[in-house]
């Protein structure tokens, strides 16, 4: 496996709307890198998951503020990715869940 795609992949995003995406649609969820691309994104998926990549749709998350005691912080930005697979086809990783 190429590092990069490892790198590229921060973690998956399990929650019931993922979930729910997952079972009625072949959508997963990720959290990427802020740096990496649609056509990165497509690339690590398909390499660690070994499936077919139909769409990535990205989107930029804004940190929410929140409140330390008297003083505000606010959490780091991040990215996620909306990967589309083809229909028939199921990654491992999220059978369990």
């Amino acid at each position: 496996m190429n590092p990069k795609s490892y790198e590229i992949l921060k973690r998956p995003l399990v929650t019931e709307k993922s979930t729910a995406e997952k079972e009625d649609h072949n959508k997963l969820l990720f959290e990427v890198d802020r740096r990496a691309n649609k056509i990165e994104i497509k690339e690590a998926v398909e390499k660690i998951f070994k499936v077919d990549v139909l769409d990535v749709t990205t989107m930029n998350m804004k940190g929410k503020r929140k409140r330390v005691g008297r003083f505000f912080t606010k959490r780091p930005d991040w990215k996620k990715a909306l990967v589309t697979i083809k229909s028939g086809q199921r990654v491992e990783f999220f059978e369990g869940v």
